[in-house]
């Protein structure tokens, strides 16, 4: 919808791809869905959540075995984004590393995008 032909609207990193993929299989479903919600201290969250088949506009990228979907309305907040994962003594998640983001809360779960 909003994509430049020839190039995904995000990427997932091999960590990334490896445990989308591994949840995928373990739970039966055929992508994770990525989108943008209001909410959180900096304005904006993203959401994750399991689906089952496409919606007639969503954007869809594949790597390696893994499927993410992009709701029609985030497309143009995720465009550039690369989705890693990470692992630490404390935590393990999934982390967007996004240009259109312009200022993050302190504990990262929140986000603001440039106001046009």
């Amino acid at each position: 919808m909003f994509g430049i032909p020839g190039k995904q609207a995000v990427k997932m990193t091999p960590r990334a791809a490896a445990q989308i993929a591994r949840l995928m299989d373990k739970g039966g479903h055929s992508g994770l869905r990525i989108g943008v919600k209001k909410g959180g201290c900096a304005g904006m969250e993203y959401t994750m959540d399991y689906v089952d088949s496409a919606e007639p506009h969503d954007e869809v990228v594949e790597q390696d075995g893994a499927r993410v979907l992009i709701a029609p309305m985030a497309q143009m907040f995720l465009f550039g984004t690369e989705i890693d994962y990470e692992v630490s003594l404390l935590e393990s998640g999934f982390k967007f590393k996004n240009p259109n983001v312009v200022d993050a809360c302190g504990c990262g779960e929140s986000i603001r995008f440039a106001e046009n």
